[in-house]
């Protein structure tokens, strides 16, 4: 991957720290900061046939990887878990040892947001995973769903009487101590979120293929909420794919790398 706003020289291939360097949260964050990621077709496609994965190209597949080692938390909305048959987030030795060194957890956890509760218990966010899912839910889902889920090994937090909105989700990411989050979807999520305020910046990759059919954009919400976002670096691959990062207008500068 080559950065194409690169200040100093455009055909340099960026290297592992390079991309680490460019994907960086803002030192020691005092609020939890809230990065979604998203992969979308040219024609404005959020999935092939269902599922995002059918979008990914090698170079996107690699900042994913990178973002998820980059945090602390992974958070993602039950649609989302449902439909890209989530699993808890991968490890290896070097990688439990990288983000030891950086002073994360040695694996994220993944948080799924479901105000209806509603997670089959067998499914592989449970059932695959090195650390128990935390599951924020609301409080009209019956106690003997909570507790199916707390029997499936899921850590259930109540973090609503009804719907989870952008403030509600964010406090209890802050009341858990987490400050690096990677929101990973789905389209309702990013909306609510986007709609609250609640969006401090977006990865988006471009992959470099039409899809057509019937799948929506990568954020959906009942209302409009125009956010000014600026561009903090735009990456290219040899195949096409081109990976930006947008910050939310207001945000602290930060200095590009």
């Amino acid at each position: 991957m080559r950065r194409l706003d690169d200040p100093i020289d455009p055909s340099r291939i960026l290297d592992d720290a390079g991309l680490r360097a460019l994907y960086s949260y803002p030192p020691e964050p005092d609020r939890p900061w809230v990065r979604v990621n998203f992969v979308s077709s040219l024609d404005g496609a959020v999935a092939v046939d269902g599922r995002s994965g059918g979008l990914g190209t090698p170079a996107d597949k690699k900042v994913f990887g990178m973002l998820r080692e980059l945090a602390e938390v992974i958070v993602v909305g039950a649609g989302t878990a449902r439909g890209e048959n989530y699993g808890g987030a991968r490890t290896s030795p070097a990688l439990r040892e990288r983000r030891a060194a950086a002073g994360l957890p040695e694996i994220a956890p993944i948080v799924v947001v479901t105000a209806s509760g509603d997670l089959d218990p067998q499914m592989r966010l449970f059932t695959d995973t090195f650390v128990p899912p935390v599951v924020f839910t609301s409080a009209r889902v019956p106690d003997s769903k909570r507790r199916a889920l707390t029997d499936a090994g899921a850590d259930v937090q109540v973090v609503a009487d009804h719907e989870i909105d952008g403030a509600t989700l964010v406090a209890a990411l802050d009341g858990a101590g987490w400050r690096r989050v990677l929101c990973e979807g789905g389209p309702r999520l990013f909306g609510t979120l986007i709609a609250d305020g609640s969006v401090d910046e977006l990865c988006l990759t471009l992959a470099p293929m039409l899809a057509a059919g019937s799948a929506g954009r990568i954020a959906t919400a009942p209302v409009s909420a125009p956010t000014s976002m600026r561009r903090e670096h735009l990456l290219a691959d040899d195949d096409g794919t081109l990976l930006g990062r947008w910050v939310r207008s207001g945000n602290g500068e930060r200095k590009l790398e």
